[in-house]
């Protein structure tokens, strides 16, 4: 069972370190790269000592595990003035690393000297090997340097919480959890008489924690290789901000156009300061409205000056990684140099709106195909049905053509777009249907049937998942509840939820009215198709029973046009 135990957190390790190479950014600091070495090679060692059969293969793994317990905290601890923005003298580090290397090898001296153990003996037991441990007198000294570190790195998470303004509040609260889960490791292990290891957890804990630290670290060096090349020309300001409009950073230009970005901190909300209410957070408010509204004029006049005032240009624009949107970037240039700028600013947006706009028609039009491709597939599947979506989905839109004309609905385009787009999805659910009772040459069953009146959910969840990934919500809500909702009855006699009157969805009421003329017009293997005058008093029947009767009059004057449709389509 432990053995299982300590895999598992070594997988899990591996698994993290590999996410962080994935995400990892060259402006991210090489003690944070130790630390995603060190715990998997850590957890590892955990795995080959209860794994072990004999003392020797246990010792070379305790060895391994030391090789992490010695430099581990060194890392952290590295890693925590790196994020902190307190610089550490060669000095200081050199000799720090060099004191961790002398107490790694009285470790390895383990077996050969008493510097660290005393003894160790090893016993075969049926649950594993029991070890027995003397330890000699560097053994307190690894915990009391094991304690220095975390006290240190304790002591400059605080110091720099209340000293150090641009350093990230977020990035701050976030360090004390790696600290505390890897104290808590190693000094709760005691509790457990050496039968169980709590830190292989405790690694992990802090690994997740590293990996959102550094997650969030890529946005700010994204801003530090754009400041990098603006910090050099006096005359740009350059200020980048997150999505909730927190504050990442701006250079001394920004600075001296807009004061108020001084009294700043890392992370702090931009909105609420009124100088910056009334400038940066108006023109990325105008951007958000309409991202071609990305160009404000900024004049800066100074009241106690007798020089003229200074206009700047202003461009709003996106924050990118790579070409994932994490932010906002707002330009200041002096409006004669950067004139350049904005022709090829402007440029490049045209080519590139332009290049976006082809690919989501292509993207858009393929999609359409494929789901029409699909819901084809499964109607070639039932031998009773054929042309049925085809004919469904033109009966729903002379349907909506006629709730438009008269205007009390008050269907936005948006609804009548979707719902005709939708129609040929309403029976994907056959799909789930036995290929037996979907091709029966006769009437179902009761049986039989109640096993058909199941592919109007199956329908829906068929329909969820080909929409999942589209952002167009209007159309995958619509969508789902056509394939769902359109066996449904006015009167609450239908399936699959007995829903009743308003509460079943509009576009799945026009639906179930070009579902069933469909129906009772067409030839089926179980019977004939019924005339125009027989099909239309059977739905005017069920107007108020099986259909909305709201919905009566826009049948009645769409069924010329449905009479001549099917004349020459059946």
């Amino acid at each position: 069972m432990l053995q299982a135990f300590y895999l598992t957190f070594f997988i899990l390790s591996v698994i993290l370190a590999v996410a962080y190479v994935f995400i990892w950014h060259r402006h991210f600091n090489a003690s944070l790269l130790g630390v995603f070495i060190m715990i998997p090679l850590s957890n590892l060692a955990y795995t080959l000592m209860y794994w072990s059969t004999s003392v020797d293969v246990y010792t070379a793994a305790l060895k391994v595990l030391y090789m992490g317990g010695c430099y581990l905290p060194w890392f952290v601890t590295m890693t925590v003035c790196n994020l902190c923005d307190i610089k550490v003298s060669k000095l200081v580090r050199t000799g720090t690393f060099l004191i961790n290397t002398l107490l790694y090898a009285t470790i390895l001296s383990i077996g050969y000297s008493d510097l660290y153990y005393k003894s160790i003996e090893a016993v075969m037991t049926p649950s594993g090997i029991m070890v027995t441990k003397t330890y000699g007198p560097f053994h307190t000294v690894f915990y009391i340097v094991v304690g220095v570190y975390f006290l240190a790195g304790m002591a400059l998470i605080v110091y720099s919480y209340f000293n150090k303004k641009q350093v990230s509040r977020k990035i701050l609260n976030l360090l004390f959890l790696p600290e505390a889960a890897a104290m808590t490791g190693y000094y709760m292990n005691s509790f457990f008489r050496g039968n169980f290891e709590v830190v292989p957890i405790t690694y992990v804990i802090a690994q997740i924690t590293y990996l959102l630290i550094a997650h969030r670290m890529s946005l700010y060096a994204v801003g530090d290789i754009v400041t990098e090349s603006l910090v050099q020309s006096g005359d740009t300001g350059f200020i980048i901000m997150d999505f909730d409009m927190n504050y990442l950073g701006s250079n001394e230009t920004a600075k001296d156009i807009l004061p108020a970005l001084r009294n700043l901190s890392i992370d702090s909300g931009i909105s609420g300061v009124k100088e910056l209410d009334k400038t940066v957070v108006h023109w990325v408010t105008h951007f958000k409205e309409d991202e071609n509204a990305n160009k404000n004029l900024y004049i800066l006049r100074d009241e106690n000056s007798e020089e003229e005032d200074k206009m700047y240009t202003v461009n709003v624009d996106y924050l990118f990684d790579g070409v994932k949107r994490r932010g906002y970037q707002v330009f200041l240039a002096d409006d004669t140099q950067n004139q350049k700028y904005i022709k090829l600013l402007d440029k490049y947006n045209n080519e590139l709106e332009e290049e976006v706009e082809e690919k989501t028609r292509s993207i858009v039009l393929m999609h359409d195909n494929l789901v029409l491709s699909m819901a084809t597939m499964v109607e070639s599947r039932d031998n009773s049905t054929g042309g049925h979506i085809k004919r469904t989905s033109e009966g729903v839109r002379m349907l909506v053509d006629e709730i438009r004309k008269d205007g009390k609905l008050k269907l936005s385009d948006e609804f009548c777009r979707d719902i005709i787009k939708a129609a040929p999805m309403h029976d994907l659910g056959k799909i789930a249907v036995d290929d037996a009772i979907l091709r029966k040459p006769g009437r179902f069953t009761p049986e039989e049937f109640e096993k058909m009146k199941k592919h109007a959910e199956e329908g829906a969840k068929t329909v969820h998942e080909i929409l999942k990934s589209t952002d167009d919500e209007s159309f995958k809500k619509i969508a789902e509840n056509v394939a769902h909702y359109h066996h449904e009855r006015w009167d609450g006699s239908g399936y699959p939820e007995g829903l009743k009157g308003e509460a079943i969805p509009l576009e799945a009421r026009i639906m179930a009215i070009a579902d069933v003329y469909d129906a009772l017009v067409s030839k089926r293997v179980y019977k004939e198709s019924m005339s125009f005058e027989e099909a239309d008093k059977i739905i005017m029947d069920g107007m108020g029973k099986h259909f909305d009767e709201g919905l009566k009059e826009y049948y009645v004057k769409a069924r010329p046009k449905l009479e001549a449709y099917y004349r020459t389509n059946i």
